[in-house]
C-alpha cells in the first residue's frame, strides 16, 4: 500500500520505482481515480449541505403553517444525489484499493538494478565446499537408501510434492528446527511464538500475499487459509495497533509447517525436498523505527548466516536486483547454500525489509516518545532457516562414501548423543 499523498506530491519518482521493477507507469492512472473519487466526496457534500439548509427551511414553512411541497421535493432530489455520489465514490474507491494492493512495493534507492535473477551480485561466500573422492549423491538418494526418506507412501496419501521422514532423519529434522528457534530467542532476542496456520483472508493482504497471489496459497473450504509462512502471523500480531516507540523493536521467531501449492513451479525440483507443499520454517520478524531499519536487516542477515556458520555449511550472500524483489520487499538479501549432490549453490532464506508497505496495508502504527503523531513503523522478515532445504543440505554435505550422514557437531544433543546416521 502507498501513500497517496506522495504519489500526488512525485508521481514522477512512483513510476521511476515501478520502472526499475520493470513495470509500466501507474501514477496517471492512480491519481485519475484518486482525483475522481475526491470529486465525489465534494458532490455528495455538498448536496447534504443543500439538502440540510432546505430540510430547515422546510421545517420554518411548516412551523409557520406555509406551503412546503415543493423544497420537500428539492430535499428529496438532493437526497438522491448525496445516495449516487456516495455510491459512485464507493465504486471509484474499490477500484482504486484494488490497484495499490496489487501494485508492489518500491525497490530502495540502494537496491541494485537488474531485470532477473541472472543480475543479482554475490556479495560474499563463507566455508569451503567439501571434496569428495566419489560422485555426490542427491539427498534423495541418500535417504532412500538409508530407508529414512519415503516419497511414495507421501504420495499414495497426499500426492506429489511431499515426504515422510522415518526414524533417524524424522528426528534430525526436528534437531535442526528446535537447534534454530533456540539460536535465534536464545543469542539474538527473538520472542518465540507459537501461532496459528491458518488465517483469514485481511492477514495475507495486511502482508501482501493476497490478492494478487491467491493461487500459490491453499484455502480451506471455510474461507481460511493455510500460511506460506510465519510471516503472516507474525507480522499480523501488531496490526491495527497503536506501538508505544519505547517497546520497539519487537522481534518475533516461530518455529511452524509452512503450506504452498507451488503454482508457478511446474516442472521444478520434481524429485526431492527442495520444493514441498508443506514443510518447517524458522521465521524472523521485526518491527522497528524507519531510520533503525537498514541496520535491523543486517541485523536479521547476520542472525540467519549465523545458522549455517554453526552447522557449517558453506554458502553465499545474495543481493536481489530490483527485478528479482518479491512483491512486498524494498530490499532482499537471499542466502544460498551449497549442495554438492547437484554442484550447485540453492536458495534456503530470504531476508527482507519491507519499508512501511505493509504496515500501511494492515494499520499499524507507532507513537515516538514524546510525540502525539503517529508514524508507520518498517517491518523485516527473514528465513532463519527453512528446515527442509537445511536437511538437504545437512545430508549433502556430510554424505560418507558408505552413504551414511554425519551429524553436525551442534546438533548432536538434539540427537541423544548421536554422531552419525547410517542404514
Amino acid at each position: 500500500m502507498f501513500d497517496l499523498k506522495k504519489i500526488r506530491k512525485n508521481p514522477k519518482a512512483f513510476d521511476e520505482g515501478l520502472k526499475r521493477r520493470g513495470l509500466p507507469p501507474q501514477a496517471a492512472d492512480i491519481l485519475e481515480l484518486d482525483a475522481a473519487k475526491r470529486e465525489q466526496m465534494v458532490l455528495g457534500q455538498e448536496a447534504q449541505a443543500k439538502r440540510n439548509t432546505l430540510s430547515k427551511e422546510v421545517g420554518d414553512k411548516k412551523a409557520a403553517g406555509e406551503d412546503a411541497n415543493e423544497l420537500m421535493k428539492l430535499v428529496g432530489v438532493l437526497k438522491q444525489e448525496v445516495v449516487a455520489a456516495v455510491e459512485i465514490e464507493r465504486k471509484i474507491a474499490r477500484e482504486l484499493k484494488d490497484i495499490l494492493l496489487s501494485t508492489p512495493n518500491l525497490p530502495a534507492d540502494d537496491a541494485p538494478g537488474g531485470s532477473d535473477e541472472n543480475d543479482n551480485p554475490v556479495l560474499r561466500s563463507w566455508g569451503e565446499r567439501p571434496e569428495f573422492d566419489y560422485q555426490a549423491r542427491e539427498h534423495f538418494d541418500l535417504g532412500e537408501a538409508l530407508g529414512g526418506m519415503d516419497f511414495e507412501s507421501a504420495a499414495a496419501t497426499s500426492g506429489a510434492r511431499f515426504v515422510v521422514l522415518k526414524g533417524a532423519l524424522a528426528r534430525l529434522e526436528r534437531a535442526l528446527g528446535q537447534f534454530m528457534i533456540d539460536l535465534q530467542t536464545g543469542e539474538f532476542g527473538y520472542q518465540e511464538v507459537s501461532t496459528p496456520c491458518l488465517v483469514r483472508d485481511h492477514a495475507l493482504v495486511g502482508t501482501g500475499q493476497l490478492p494478487k497471489f491467491a493461487d500459490d496459497l491453499f484455502r480451506m473450504s471455510d474461507d481460511l487459509w493455510l500460511i506460506p509462512t510465519a510471516e503472516v502471523t507474525l507480522t499480523n500480531l501488531s496490526r491495527e495497533q497503536i506501538i508505544g516507540g519505547e517497546s520497539l523493536p519487537r522481534r518475533y521467531s516461530a518455529l511452524t509447517q509452512c503450506f504452498r501449492s507451488e503454482a508457478g513451479s511446474a516442472g521444478k525440483d520434481t524429485r526431492g525436498m527442495i520444493r514441498l507443499h508443506q514443510f518447517a520454517k524458522v521465521e524472523l520478524v521485526s518491527i522497528v523505527e524507519p531510520e533503525k531499519s537498514d541496520d535491523e536487516h543486517e541485523r536479521m542477515l547476520g542472525a540467519a548466516e549465523e545458522v549455517l556458520r554453526r552447522l557449517k555449511l558453506p554458502y553465499q550472500v545474495i543481493d536481489l536486483c530490483t527485478g528479482d524483489l518479491g512483491f512486498g520487499a524494498r530490499r532482499t538479501y537471499d542466502l544460498e547454500v551449497w549442495l554438492p549432490g547437484q554442484a550447485r549453490y540453492c536458495e534456503i532464506s530470504s531476508i527482507s525489509n519491507c519499508g512501511d508497505f505493509q504496515a500501511r496495508r494492515m494499520n499499524m502504527r507507532y507513537r515516538p516518545e514524546g510525540e502525539k503523531e503517529t508514524r508507520f513503523p518498517h517491518t523485516l522478515n527473514g528465513s532463519a532457516l527453512a528446515v527442509g532445504r537445511t536437511l538437504v543440505a545437512v545430508m549433502e554435505n556430510y554424505q560418507q562414501a558408505d552413504g551414511s550422514i554425519e551429524i553436525p557437531e551442534v546438533l548432536q544433543p538434539y540427537m541423544g548423543g548421536m554422531k552419525s546416521i547410517s542404514a
